[in-house]
């Protein structure tokens, strides 16, 4: 029979221990006991506040301006102004002595024109057109950036640990092993025998229930609103309305005074000159 030798180690150096007699194989190791179930989870913390909100996008750009309305017509011309006072008549010339008819003399030269009337008063002011259509609100602004998020709210208490599972069986001891043969003289205590091996592990136990869920925490405090955007630039000014009517033109002014008459032409030939003419045109 081939003897079991174990080791034991000792704290002190160099020494052992033998045994004589042989040692019967370990029992195995008990399986594990179940795991006990779960404990239940703690109530949930507190929700954080939210985050400050986001600053007001941009306004929009204004709309276009709308058409000016039609203008309204012009108002009728002032009355013509009174007609201007006759020229002072020109002096009459000399009378020649009487004889043969002369020929006439040049037309005098035609007076000035008397003054202009002075103009009539402007008509009153035609209405006022209407006015245009207002333009087209300009399109929305973008939207603000998201303000941050609060933080959030602290953690739940942890829940209680549930139960321990059960301790598992012990394993089967193992068989004694046979006795050795006496020995006269008490031989040195042999080494301690190695440690047998670990038993396997039990099996897990089942899960315990999921403990309930934690009360919501209160919900964190608004934001503070952002900044009003920028205003858009103005629209563009509309068209000019349509000009209105002429008024009708005003009375001709007073005719201006006659002017003076022109002097009186040269006398004609003397009638005694006649003969000679008549003499040399004989001869």
């Amino acid at each position: 029979m081939t003897p079991t030798i174990i080791v034991v180690e000792s704290i002190t150096p160099q020494v052992s221990v033998t045994f004589s007699a042989d040692q019967g194989p370990q029992g195995g190791q008990g399986a594990t006991g179940p795991t006990g179930p779960t404990g239940a989870t703690g109530p949930q913390g507190p929700t954080g506040s939210t985050g400050a909100t986001g600053a007001t996008g941009a306004t929009g750009s204004t709309g276009a301006t709308g058409s000016t309305g039609a203008t309204g017509s012009t108002g009728p011309t002032g009355p013509t102004g009174s007609t201007g006072a006759t020229g002072a008549t020109g002096p009459q010339g000399a009378t020649g002595p009487t004889g043969a008819t002369g020929p006439t003399g040049a037309t005098g030269a035609t007076g000035s024109t008397g003054a202009t009337g002075a103009t009539g008063n402007t008509g009153p002011t035609g209405p006022q057109g209407a006015t245009g259509n207002t333009g087209a609100t300009g399109p929305t602004g973008p939207t603000g950036a998201t303000g941050e998020t609060g933080p959030t709210g602290p953690t739940g208490s942890q829940g209680a640990t549930g139960p321990t599972g059960p301790t598992g069986s012990v394993g089967p001891t193992g068989p004694t092993g046979p006795t050795g043969a006496a020995s006269t003289v008490p031989g040195p205590t042999g080494p301690t025998g190695d440690t047998g091996p670990t038993g396997p592990t039990g099996a897990t136990g089942a899960q315990g229930p999921t403990g309930p869920t934690g009360d919501t925490g209160p919900t964190g405090a608004t934001g503070a609103t952002g900044a009003q955007g920028a205003t858009g630039p103005t629209g563009a000014t509309g068209s000019t309305g349509a000009t209105g009517d002429t008024g009708p033109t005003g009375p001709s002014g007073a005719t201006g005074a006659t002017g003076p008459t022109g002097p009186t032409g040269a006398t004609g030939a003397s009638a005694t000159a006649l003969p000679d003419i008549l003499m040399l045109g004989g001869m």
